[in-house]
């Protein structure tokens, strides 16, 4: 499994590194191992909403060569979405297995879907929602169990030491 991470100015950098901490262990599992990833951007630095800075290791790849594509939070995506090049750029992730994203200004979604389900994780097809920094280490689980398994998912949760039990899943 090949997956893209997208950052960009103004992401809340813990809606990631909530996910990635959880996701990258795919590897730690025979049905998954070998999983590899990309952080990815329109430029070579961002900047996070508070003005940390990360390097992406890939600028602008076609997003459809990926497996799974996530696009976590933050007061930038009031910008990008109206920013054409980073758009249209998404817009090459249209046929990708999964792409996940934050869904916590439902407002901000309703001109892009029939119907917003207000609650912390939404699969719908190949696109799942998720809002928040807590929901992403959910996403996280949710996507280990998705690919390797309930037991992986527990195994990751012991990891993290994370004693909690993900509510608000509904698959659309």
């Amino acid at each position: 499994m090949k997956m893209a991470f997208i950052l960009f100015n103004g992401v809340t950098f813990l809606d990631f590194v909530g996910f990635y901490d959880v996701i990258y262990r795919l590897n730690l599992f025979d049905q998954t191992k070998g999983t590899t990833w990309d952080i990815c951007g329109l430029t070579e630095e961002v900047t996070d909403e508070l003005g940390m800075r990360v390097k992406v290791n890939v600028i602008k790849p076609d997003l459809s060569q990926y497996d799974l594509v996530f696009i976590p939070g933050g007061i930038g995506t009031r910008k990008i979405k109206e920013d054409i090049e980073f758009v249209d750029w998404i817009r090459t992730a249209e046929s990708v297995r999964i792409v996940t994203t934050h869904a916590n200004v439902y407002d901000s979604l309703e001109p892009y879907c029939k119907e917003v389900i207000k609650t912390r994780t939404v699969k719908d097809g190949n696109v799942i929602t998720a809002g928040g920094v807590a929901t992403s280490i959910d996403l996280g689980l949710y996507l280990i169990e998705l690919f390797a398994g309930q037991e992986e998912a527990n195994i990751v949760k012991k990891q993290i030491d994370y004693p909690y039990t993900a509510v608000g899943i509904i698959e659309a």
